[in-house]
């Protein structure tokens, strides 16, 4: 079988409805293997690029979902620029039981927090505690509290006689949910959004406060609706391993 036509970068661009340039820098981000060039200077293409591009772009093309989950969907990328489609099939699914277990994680924290919503009461037995205290009880730092503070996540109230905080029952278990959801992947803004309707009066539903950016937030991050992301992101890894698979078919 004679060898196939090489492919210009105008032809891999409309393959993929994209701009020329666009393929070029995919070219030089590394998202597709080195490229030769004709004698008189044009990028001769392969299919095993056109396919690199495509696998690229359905990657690229979707929100960034962060630097970690960014991170598992390159490796899948660098297989196949290698030229290893089963080793990229292999870190597809590495990619989407990653995403599987973020999704675990932040389900299990919005759930918490609604029960934690439902079912705490005010306790004004137990003496307040010291943020060196807290911080120690809650493993964070000291630092990290007093950026909780000024973010609005939570008001600590103070002694009068020296301005020390003091963290009682409510505070400490405000704080261990804050830390639950940002230690899931939730963002400041998602908790603070929360927290709004937590302080209002709402106690039921705050999982789609969580995940549900308000009209004033015209630029949010994947974080701010977390579980919206993981999902679009877990849908996407499903539509990596498909076409992998049809390549290897």
């Amino acid at each position: 079988m004679p060898p196939s036509k090489p492919l210009l970068t105008s032809d891999l661009a409309r393959a993929v409805g994209i701009h020329p340039n666009t393929v070029r820098r995919y070219v030089d981000w590394g998202l597709m293997p080195p490229v030769e060039r004709s004698p008189s200077g044009y990028r001769l293409f392969t299919p095993q690029h056109l396919n690199c591009l495509r696998l690229a772009r359905l990657i690229y093309a979707a929100e960034y979902p962060g630097r970690a989950l960014r991170e598992f969907s390159n490796t899948v990328i660098q297989q196949a620029v290698l030229g290893d489609w089963p080793g990229a099939l292999e870190k597809a699914h590495a990619y989407l039981s990653a995403i599987l277990l973020e999704l675990e994680s932040a389900s299990q924290a919005a759930n918490l927090l609604e029960h934690w919503a439902q079912t705490t009461k005010p306790d004004d037995r137990e003496m307040p505690l010291s943020i060196g205290t807290v911080s120690k009880r809650l493993g964070v730092s000291l630092d990290v509290i007093r950026n909780w503070e000024r973010n609005g996540l939570i008001t600590v109230p103070r002694n009068p006689h020296n301005n020390y905080r003091l963290f009682g029952k409510e505070e400490i278990e405000r704080l261990q949910i804050i830390r639950i959801l940002a230690q899931a992947g939730y963002s400041h803004m998602a908790i603070l959004r929360m927290f709004i309707e937590l302080d209002g009066g709402s106690r039921h539903d705050l999982k789609s406060a969580l995940d549900t950016p308000l009209p004033g937030e015209d630029i949010f991050t994947a974080a701010d609706h977390w579980l919206t992301t993981l999902h679009a992101q877990e849908a996407l890894a499903q539509q990596v391993i498909q076409f992998i698979t049809a390549l290897l078919v």
